[in-house]
């Protein structure tokens, strides 16, 4: 079996919490000594005019390519929301090539901007391609539970079903619903829950109460989790970081995906 180390991060901006300091830089350090092949990151900052302007530490290129710089060298970046000043949205680095990627738009209103972004790598687990979504979801469970809709809708449409798949992000999912609906229409499973009998608590990182940060995986078989709350981590975003390895791909035990048409690749 070939072992897959994954890790997904909110990183706020590169703030910290109420974005008193610019961390950026420790946030990379943090995340390069954990060396994994393949990072989710959520509120990826891709420009900030006003800000750049009064940080001197403010990287020349967008967040995601900073952190990817000289390790990941397979980088994808999907903005959700654009100012005429900023924009921000998820970013997935990696250091196997892409075969495709693709930014879905499934925002609710203007004032929460999110997207699904898609991405296809060839690694060594998956040959003929290991399936990879970053996400972000709203606020509010209403415009959550729309999201999972169209979550469950393009996962049917462009994941093959014995396609090995990794889905991570910020589920803002306080009330932990989401993951018996994934299980039962798609066959995930969330990595923590896995290994550990129950979801991380990844938020406020100072005083982790809420589990609102997953990794979920179909096809593959969860060896290890970790939620990152102590040093360094809690002195960098207001999240904890997840951390996991898995090994595939596992043979595909799931229900029949509810679906419309054959799935195709991206």
């Amino acid at each position: 079996m070939t072992a897959i180390r994954v890790l997904s991060y909110n990183i706020h901006k590169g703030f910290t919490a109420g974005r008193r300091r610019f961390v950026l830089a420790r946030m990379r350090e943090a995340i390069r000594e954990l060396d994994p092949e393949l990072v989710f990151l959520q509120e990826v900052q891709g420009e900030h005019h006003h800000r750049a302007r009064h940080h001197a530490e403010w990287p020349t290129t967008g967040q995601g390519e900073f952190l990817a710089e000289g390790v990941w060298t397979h980088h994808a970046y999907g903005r959700n929301f654009v100012s005429a000043v900023a924009h921000h949205g998820n970013a997935i680095l990696s250091k196997h090539p892409f075969s495709a990627w693709e930014n879905i738009d499934v925002s609710n209103n203007r004032f929460e901007r999110r997207g699904l972004l898609h991405a296809t790598v060839a690694h060594p687990a998956a040959p003929a391609g290991l399936h990879l979504i970053c996400c972000h979801l709203d606020l509010f469970e209403h415009g959550r539970s729309r999201q999972i809709e169209r979550l469950v809708e393009r996962i049917a449409a462009h994941v093959p079903a014995d396609a090995p798949l990794l889905v991570a992000g910020d589920f803002n999912d306080w009330r932990q619903r989401i993951s018996a609906v994934l299980a039962q229409r798609l066959g995930l499973v969330e990595v923590h829950s896995a290994v550990h009998g129950a979801h991380a608590r990844s938020f406020p990182v100072w005083f982790p109460l809420l589990a609102l940060d997953r990794l979920y995986c179909r096809g593959l078989t969860p060896r290890s989790a970790a939620c990152l709350s102590g040093q360094p981590w809690r002195k960098l975003s207001d999240h904890a970081a997840l951390v996991a390895e898995l090994e595939g791909p596992a043979e595909l035990d799931r229900p029949e995906v509810r679906k419309s048409g054959s799935p195709e690749v991206l």
